[in-house]
């Protein structure tokens, strides 16, 4: 007779479980959001003044970008920083965390610019079908 045990590979609530609802690494999924790895990326090589980034992503209304940015400094990805001057200059930098996080997407960000033309087709294909 053979005995199976089934070792459960979820972790517990809250403990690195992404998928969990409760777990706290979900939150920091939502970095690569739609506008979240952009912007992590547009600041890889320095640290740039919001007009700057607006004009480095293209597509992104105000709105957005303030958002994205106040939950990525939240997040401690990125840090704000106000320059005394007048009038004053703010300017946004990747942290230590958020350096270690872009450098960790970089194999995505090659992966897609390799494969972007194959999801295109295969979207394209796929819409013709169900049209």
């Amino acid at each position: 007779m053979t005995v199976r045990s089934q070792v459960s590979h979820r972790a517990a609530p809250g403990a690195g479980d992404a998928h969990n609802i409760e777990c706290s690494a979900r939150e920091v999924v939502d970095v690569t959001s739609r506008w979240g790895g952009h912007i992590l990326n547009a600041l890889r090589d320095g640290a740039l003044r919001f007009s700057e980034l607006h004009a480095a992503i293209d597509g992104i209304s105000d709105k957005m970008l303030s958002q994205t940015l106040r939950t990525q400094i939240r997040d401690g990805l990125i840090t704000r920083s106000v320059e005394p001057t007048t009038p004053p200059r703010v300017s946004y930098e990747l942290t230590e965390l958020g350096h270690s996080l872009t450098e960790s997407l970089q194999p995505f960000l090659a992966w897609v610019r390799l494969h972007a033309a194959d999801v295109a087709v295969a979207r394209q294909s796929y819409d013709e079908q169900t049209t």
